[in-house]
Order: structure tokens, then sequence, then C-alpha cells
């Protein structure tokens, strides 16, 4: 039969003919065969298949084969045994080598007829043997994909226990080493094909036998790490990770960023081969992967890693975006690299020329998917043109091409940023001594105590809070000078972007800190603010006035008052007069201060005998109220005070000429006073309390011009201008003269969220008095003669003449106190005194968290109306705020205490000293609200300027950050280098953070804010004075 065979296919017959003759012999498969045909047959068959001419040859061979192995299965065991597999696999057979994929294809087919017979077992025992050996031969592609399908089919060929690990070892290690020279569709698919049946069968052993899981990956790990410039691994690689169990994913990128074996450059060479992987077109959860491993090293904080990775990586990354197979998994990594790069602008800009083009093919390609790409691609642009802002050069192209798609909220920009961060503590990779001082959830800057300067942190964190101040400061041009508004600019810059979680103002606590405060002391906080806002008014109403008067000397001044070391061309200083100019006369020579905090009282005295007023205006950038001294008053707050010493009563500061005798009503034998069990009083009847009449005689008798004489007087208070920002002292600190102690008053004050300020049109400023009744400034000269009588005027024409400038002066003064302005304020700010003393204890705030492009605190104030004159007169509280069942209420408020900032809620605020009986509301800062229906130039803005979003970064500020932000990072390296050596030998008590609502605010434990890092820490020793 053989011989028939033989001769058949050597022939000239034609194919059809050989075909039908061909089928009679394999019918006669069925018929008796001798062993020695049989095996002539399956040696034949056997050379047609591997060394055929032809397919057709080959297609007989296999035909032939198949049917008498089938019905002949004894003789075919004997013919097909583990000899002859071995010489096949080892020698090859005639021309072919034993690397041939024909062979492993025969093996496989001959496999299929044998198995079911006792002899294949041994046959599988050598088989195991020798993939092992085909594998670490390196085969290329197609014969490792041959292979695979064997395999895949007959799982017991595959090696078993070590020499399986052995095995995928090897095998993972031979798909680093495939390489793919296609140039056509069809020729690319078929190798997509082959390492997909690799990276099959590797899943198939893991599944198998697990224990083979964790050496493949780190054999992967270690081709992927290795620095040997002549080898670079195939991203054919990246076929394995989808089979890796994603469950895994925080064990293995633990455990392999902390590993300490493993080289910086070592990590560098894997993450940027890991970014690579993001090529291949079949691979699921590469971007997986890869954001994680990013995480896990920004949890060690191996920052340098990332910094070099990502800017060399970026650029590829972002041109993955063109291609839709492997377009999500290239924004997701793209997302988390550039967000998360936050102490540059660096990598942002090597990416934005690529921007435009992009969004042009993405807009008309016509794939459905692109439009929602789209719309995620542009929020992304649009985070970080918002968080590195001030480059219109670089942007307008962008926002040309991105215009008309929706811009996402100043709100949600900030918690993507917030959560971005390597140094966001809600990185789930991060625990332990290993987890990086980053800043809280928050996304707020704590700022550092440099001993006992709670009363500055407090302060400056108040100031940062008021929205429109900071943007006004931030959008100061002053171009390299050192004046106190720089560095305060400076210090806003840092707080709004710098990647630490507590900021040390060591520069401007120098700069700033009054002559007479004792350094390291305990000061009072109301009094530095005072300071501080007098420093900056008069700083900038100097320059102002040399920049008018003498612009030459004005010039001369301010680069002796730059800085030094930072050099400043003529044009910048030449720019920086002009917008200052421009500045002044913009807001009519008034100065930052005084357009933010600047008020106007005017103060009246009606001497009781005679009638005669005399007004006086005077600016504010604060009011002290002070408390009723009885509770009668408080029912009252029109009530007439029987003396000016109630009044004065504890008026001013601590420390700082602020201490006022203090009236029998408050003393007191112990240090503090006692908390009464009257209803408390509130802060606008504290304000009524300050504005009410009171009346002057006996020791406080008011001396008159016109009776020339001490007389029993009525004194009244005015506000006839409002700030943009009201601050209020509570004066809790008095001395008492007796006892030679400084005492605090620890009452309650109810603090509502909103409040109406009465407002009152400025009355004619006149002196009635002999001194200053001039005749010429009422009436106009009609004659000589008038002019004689009134130069030497009667007694009794004289008196006549006074009663008639009263009355025309009270009728005109009528006229204008109808006209009460009730002023609405939204509560922004309040400083916290923690302690029973002036000596003693700690400050910290309370800020509204403030959202929104405008900055404006919206909150529904009812209107009064115009009519209601009695409750325009009175400051009246609003309840306007008060959002119980919304649950969101509780991220409206922040927390400062010096390095930390956590979450609170406007409860907390307003129950902070029924909580915490020593902790007490001490200075107030309230917002203006814009009236609606007023046009005027009064109130509602800062004079039109209030800044509709966060100013850009100007490029010195700019510069000062990122330079700060990459020393910090290298900081954070190596602080987190050195304690992961120190973890094994070392001990410690870490307490995590707690809510505010668990210990004072103010306490010296943890939750405090004397400890360093901004949240929680490790426990550390009470002290008096912090």
């Amino acid at each position: 039969m053989d011989k028939i065979l033989e001769g058949l296919i050597s022939s000239d017959h034609s194919v059809p003919v050989k075909r039908a003759i061909v089928k009679k012999v394999v019918e006669a498969a069925e018929n008796d065969v001798t062993e020695e045909q049989c095996r002539a047959l399956f040696t034949l068959t056997t050379r047609l298949i591997l060394l055929g001419d032809d397919a057709f040859q080959k297609q007989i061979g296999l035909q032939v084969l198949e049917a008498y192995a089938r019905y002949h299965r004894p003789e075919f065991e004997l013919f097909f045994s583990k000899d002859f597999v071995l010489s096949l696999l080892q020698q090859g057979y005639g021309e072919l080598e034993h690397r041939d994929a024909a062979i492993i294809d025969y093996i496989h087919c001959c496999l299929r007829l044998l198995i079911s017979c006792p002899s294949v077992l041994e046959t599988f025992s050598v088989i195991q043997v020798e993939v092992l050996r085909m594998v670490c031969e390196r085969p290329e592609p197609a014969l490792c994909a041959r292979l695979s399908t064997l395999l895949s089919d007959f799982m017991q060929c595959i090696p078993r226990e070590k020499s399986a690990v052995l095995f995928c070892q090897q095998l993972v290690r031979t798909i680093s080493c495939f390489q793919c020279f296609a140039s056509e569709e069809r020729e690319l698919r078929e190798y997509v094909g082959q390492v997909t049946k690799v990276s099959t069968l590797l899943q198939n052993i893991w599944k198998a036998e697990p224990a083979t899981l964790l050496p493949s990956l780190q054999e992967v790990f270690a081709i992927i790490s290795s620095t040997d410039p002549s080898f670079d691994p195939s991203i054919a690689l990246a076929s394995l990770v989808q089979h890796i169990p994603v469950q895994m994913i925080t064990v293995l990128i633990k455990s392999l960023t902390t590993d300490q074996n493993v080289r910086d450059a070592s990590m560098t060479k894997a993450l940027s081969r890991m970014i690579d992987w993001l090529s291949w077109p079949l691979a699921q959860h590469v971007d997986t992967w890869v954001i994680a491993l990013l995480k896990g090293l920004a949890a060690v904080q191996k920052f340098t890693i990332l910094i070099d990775v990502t800017l060399l990586k970026i650029e590829l990354v972002f041109s993955r975006l063109w291609y839709p197979i492997v377009r999500q998994g290239a924004l997701a990594v793209l997302s988390h690299m550039l967000l998360s790069f936050q102490h540059s602008p660096e990598a942002f800009h090597l990416v934005v020329p690529l921007v435009g083009p992009l969004v042009q093919s993405l807009s008309t390609d016509g794939l459905p998917t692109s439009q929602a790409f789209l719309l995620q691609f542009t929020e992304l642009i649009h985070c970080m043109m918002y968080q590195y802002s001030g480059f219109p050069d670089l942007y307008d192209h962008i926002l040309e091409a991105i215009k008309g798609l929706p811009i996402p909220s100043e709100e949600k920009i900030k918690l993507v940023l917030n959560q971005s961060a390597w140094t966001s503590q809600s990185n789930s990779f991060a625990s332990g001594l290993l987890r990086p001082a980053g800043k809280s959830e928050t996304g707020r800057t704590g700022l550092i105590n440099l001993g006992n300067t709670c009363y500055m942190n407090s302060i400056i964190q108040t100031l940062f809070m008021a929205t429109d101040f900071r943007r006004h400061v931030l959008s100061l041009h002053l171009n390299g000078s050192n004046t106190l508004m720089k560095k305060l600019q400076l210090l806003f810059a840092f707080l709004a972007h710098t990647q630490r979680a507590a900021y040390a103002p060591r520069n401007f606590l120098e700069a700033s800190r009054p002559p007479w405060f004792n350094v390291g002391s305990q000061q009072d906080c109301s009094e530095y603010l005072r300071f501080l806002l007098e420093r900056l008014h008069e700083e900038e109403k100097t320059l102002h006035v040399l920049e008018s008067a003498k612009p030459t000397v004005a010039s001369l001044v301010e680069t002796i008052g730059r800085d030094p070391t930072s050099p400043t061309s003529s044009e910048d200083c030449k720019d920086s007069h002009l917008v200052e100019a421009e500045n002044q006369c913009a807001n009519d020579g008034r100065t930052l201060i005084e357009r933010m905090f600047g008020g106007k009282l005017i103060t009246g005295i009606r001497c009781m005998q005679c009638n005669c007023i005399s007004e006086k205006e005077e600016p504010f950038t604060d009011l002290s109220l002070a408390f009723c001294p009885s509770a009668s008053s408080q029912g009252s707050p029109k009530a007439e005070r029987p003396s000016e010493e109630a009044k004065v009563l504890c008026q001013g500061s601590v420390n700082g000429g602020s201490e006022a005798p203090e009236s029998s009503c408050l003393t007191t034998s112990v240090q503090y006073e006692p908390v009464t069990n009257e209803p408390p009083l509130s802060v606008p009847d504290l304000v009524n309390y300050f504005l009410a009449p009171e009346i002057l005689d006996e020791d406080n008798a008011y001396f008159c011009e016109k009776c020339i004489s001490l007389q029993r007087a009525e004194r009244t208070m005015k506000v006839v201008s409002a700030p943009e920002y009201l601050i209020l002292t509570l004066l809790r600190f008095s001395y008492d003269a007796k006892s030679h102690v400084r005492k605090k008053i620890l009452d309650n004050v109810i603090i509502p969220p909103a409040l109406r300020l009465p407002v009152h049109a400025s009355p004619i400023p006149v002196q009635w008095s002999s001194a200053s009744s001039s005749p010429l400034q009422v009436d106009s000269p009609e004659s000589s003669e008038n002019l004689a009588k009134k130069l030497k005027p009667s007694q009794g024409e004289e008196e006549e003449e006074r009663k008639l400038r009263i009355d025309e002066a009270e009728k005109i003064n009528r006229e204008r106190e109808t006209s009460v302005q009730s002023v609405p304020y939204m509560l922004s700010s309040v400083v916290v005194h923690s302690g029973i003393s002036s000596e003693s204890g700690h400050y910290y705030s309370y800020g509204r968290n403030i959202n929104g492009a405008d900055g404006t605190q919206h909150s529904p104030i009812n209107q009064n109306s115009a009519s209601d004159q009695a409750a325009c007169s009175l400051c009246t509280s609003e309840q306007g705020d008060v959002l119980p069942s919304s649950g969101l209420e509780t991220r409206d408020w922040l927390l400062f205490n010096d390095c930390r900032v956590t979450f609170t809620s406007l409860q907390s605020v307003q129950n902070i000293t029924n909580r915490f009986p020593k902790d007490t509301a001490y200075v107030l800062m309230y917002r203006k609200q814009e009236l609606p229906g007023l046009n005027g130039n009064e109130g509602q803005t800062a004079n039109g300027m209030r800044p509709s979003a966060e100013p850009p970064l100007q490029k010195e500020l700019l510069d000062a950050i990122i330079k700060d932000n990459k020393l910090y990072l290298q900081e954070q390296e190596l602080s987190a280098r050195t304690q992961a050596l120190q973890a094994s030998s070392s001990s410690c008590s870490f307490r995590p953070n707690g809510s505010d609502d668990n210990n004072p605010p103010g306490s010296c434990g943890p939750s405090g804010g004397g400890g360093g890092g901004g949240g929680g820490g490790f426990n550390t020793i009470s002290r008096l004075v912090f």
C-alpha cells in the first residue's frame, strides 16, 4: 500500500484522479494490514507531512496517517515512541531542524491520535523536559505560538513543580525577546495573535499552579528594570498584564516600591517600559498597573523617579491618544501624570503644543466615541490651565480650540487637583511611617508655629480666607520690591500653591512683628492685626505720595527697596510704576487696606445745656466691642450708659496699650471672668451697645466751647461708610487695677452667620460753637450793613441766630438720618482664643470655605423694608446660612490650627464655647454682601474691584514656588528613605487624625495645633503657651 501511495504521488495523474485513489487507500485502512505495512505507511506519511513539496502532499500524508493510526493504534504506538519524539525534538527530521514549527504541529497531531493510549504518558514526560529546553533557546514568536497551542491542549506536557516555575520564568523571558518586523496590517495581526497564544498559556499555568505567578512577575520586573543598554525588552510583555489578578495590585506594588534592593535607576527603567506598554493594542489593565506604580512611588516619596519618568514619557503617552484602540488607557495615565505633577508646569507645557491638533482631529473624525473622549480630555486641560494660569501666550490657541465645550466648575477642579497630588493623603498606598506628610483632604496649607506665633498664624489664615483681599494681593505687580506687601504676596502664593502640608512664614514674621513684641512670647492677635494693616496702609500710601510727587525719587526709592539679589530691568521698573499709578487713579488714591477693610465712623457730642453739636469723622479698620456692664443692657441695646468708664472698659487689646481700668462690676478674685447664667449676648448686641448713645457727666463731663464749661452731654456713634470686610474684636481681656492681673471674660457670645449693619448717610460736618460759628458759613453777605450787623451782633440777635442755625442743622440731619441703610454681612472667619488669661493659651481660626468663580458667599438674606427705620438703625442677625439638612455643611468651614487644617461646620464655630468653655471667639470677620437693586458707588464691591477669579501667578512668584516644591519633594524623598532604613529598629506611637469635636482645637494633643506635619501625628509634651 505504501508503494502504491508513493507511486501515485510521483505520477502525472490529475489532482482529481489522485484524490480518488487516495480515498481508496484511506478506506483500505479498515482492512487487516501487517505491522511492516503499517510502519511503512507511517514512515511515508510522516515524510509527506514534514517534507512534502506542496500543501497537497502534506494533506494526503495527514489524511492517510490519521486513518491508519485510528484503525491500527498498537502499531502506531510502536511507531510514535518516546525515542522517536525525542529525536524529533533534539535532532529534527531530515532537512528540518528541531526548531521548525512543522515538527511541533506533527507531534501535536500524533498526540491527539494517542491520547487514550497508556504509552502516551512516557511521551509526555519526554516533552516536559524538551519544551523547557526549547523555551530556554528563545524560539521565535511563530514557533513559540505553536508550542503554546500544543501545551494548552495537552497540559500534561507542561513541566511540574519547580520545573514549572522555571518554565514560566523562561517563557516570560522568551516573550521579552519577541520582535515585530511587520510592515503590513496582516503581518501585525498575525504577530499579535502569536503573542496572545503564548500569554494565554501562561495564564492557564498560573491558574493551574498559583505558586508560579509571583516568580513569573518577579521575572517580568527583572526584565523591564534591566539597565543593560544592549537589551531592550519587547512591549509584547504587556500581553501578560491582563492576566494578572487586579486584586493583587496593592500587595505587589507595595512590596515592589518598599524593596530596598531595587535601585532608583532600575525602578525608573521599569516604570518607563511599563508606560511603553500602553502601545500594545489588546492589553487590558495596563493603565491600572501604571497608575498603581505611580501612586506607590509617591507613597514612599520617591519623587525623583516620578519627575524623571514624567518628563521623559509624557509626550509619548500623549501621542497614544491619536489611536482609538489604546486611547482610553493612555488618557487615564496622562491625566494622572499631569494632575499629580503639581510642583511645576514643565510637564504640562511639554504637551501644550500638541493639544490643538488633537482636539481638531477628535472634533472631525466622526467616531462615535470621540465626542465623549473629547469632553474628558478638555476637562483635564482646563484643570491644568487653572493650576498653572498666567501663560496666555501658550494657552490662547488651546482656548480657541476648545471653545464651546463644557468648562468644569472651579470647585470640581480644586477637588480633582487636591486628590491627585503626589503628597495627597488620599493615596491608598501610603500607610504608617511612610505616609507622605502631604496636605489634608481640605487641600489647604497650614502654617508652622515658629514659637508662640499662633497669634500670627491665625491672622494670616483669616486674611487669606478673605477672598477679595487675597486675590487683590496676588494681582499686584510689585516686581521684586522688598516691601511688606511683597512678602505678604509671596506668603499668600505659597499658601495657595505649595505642595507642603504646612509652610513656615519666617521671613514674614521677621518683617511684620511689632517692635514691642518679645520674640518667643505669646502676643495678642488683634493687636498684631491692627499693626499689620496699618503698616501695609502706610507703606502703600507713602509709595503713592512719592510716585505722584517725584517720580524719579520714587523710582530711586523703589530701587533701594528692592531685594539686591533679584535683578530687575528698567523696563520692569517702568511697568511697575505705570501699573501702580494706574491703580492709584482707578481707586481714587485709596490704599488696598482702605478699600478692603476701611470704614468711617462719625462721633457726635451734643451739649445738653445749649444743644450745640460737635461731630468728627474718623476712619476705622475694626470695631472694638466691649461687653455690656450689666444684664439690663442686654435687653436694650439702646439703653443709655451711665458713664464713659463703662464704655471704654476693655477697649483695645492685650499687651499693646489696650488695657483699661476695670470697673467694679467685673472685678473678681480669680484670673478669669465667671460665666453667668444670664441669656448669652450675641454679636449684634455688642455692636448695638457700641453704637448706642451714652451720657457724659460727672467725671466724664464734656467741655462745651459754647458754654465754656463742663456740661452734661450725649455722645453718639454712627457708621457712615461700611467696609468691604467688617472686623469685629470682642474685648475679652481686661486689667484689674486692684489685683494687678489681666482677666479674660469667658461669656459665650452667639455668632450669627449673617448680620446687618446700620449705615447712616454722612451729616453736615459743622462745628456749632462760638469759635467756629462764623456768620459767613451760613449767610451770604447781602450788603455792607448786614455784614456790619453780623460782625457785631447784639446779645438777643446772637441768641436768635444760634437757635435758627440749630433748627436748620437738626432739620437737615433728621432728613439724612431717615436714610439709614441696613448693609448685609456674611460671616467669613473667626479667630478663637483658647485659655483663661492673655499671657497663655492658644489662637486658632475658622474660615469659611468659599467656592465659586467670584468668591461670593451667597446666602438668602432677608431684605428689610426701607420704611422700617427702627430696624434699620440697629444691628440685627440673620440665619440664612443654616442648612441643617443639606449634609454638605460640614465642608463649608475650615479649621486652621497652625499646621493642621481640617473640615468643620458652622455648628462647630457657633458652639465652640459651649463645648470648650475656655475657647472663646475673639476676632470676627464679616464680608459685605451685594445688595440687589443698588447701583451706587457705595459698597456692594470694593469699588468695582472685586476680582472674578483667582489671578494667575506672576513669573517671579511661580519660579519661587516651583523651586521650593522641588526642594520639598527632595526633602520628603530623603526623609522617606531614612525612615525606611530605620523602621525595622525603631518604634513609635502613632495617633491618627481625630475629629475636632473630640478635643478642644486649642489643646496641646495631636488633634490640636501644636504639632507639626499638618494633621494628627506623634504625641507631644503639653505646654502652657505654644
